[in-house]
């Protein structure tokens, strides 16, 4: 199981590869899957290095609200969760406490 954070579409380059940001990670992905057309500025959600849906800007910046709310609880509660914990170069994942 993993979280469908929303990621910001960059760049694409001549092979179909998207740069995008999700949570301030940078990473290159594959738009090989997703038949409709994608643009820079456009959302999508990752799963293992390909771009998998296209996502509304709306329903992307809800989604990433919410996300940074999670992380503004936390650190209320004095939780180790951050919005970086979330996600990381491979894509984003479930968080998982640090083991001491």
């Amino acid at each position: 199981m993993c979280l469908a954070i929303p990621s910001k579409v960059l760049n694409i380059d001549e092979n179909n590869i998207a740069e995008v940001d999700t949570l301030g990670v940078k990473r290159k992905v594959s738009l090989d899957l997703i038949a409709e057309e994608v643009n820079p500025g456009d959302y999508v959600l990752i799963h293992v290095g390909y771009a998998m849906n296209k996502i509304d800007e709306k329903a992307a910046l809800e989604s990433l609200e919410v996300y940074k709310m999670l992380a503004d609880a936390a650190i209320k509660e004095e939780s180790p969760i951050s919005p970086e914990d979330l996600v990381n170069e491979d894509g984003p994942l479930l968080y998982k406490p640090k083991e001491d």
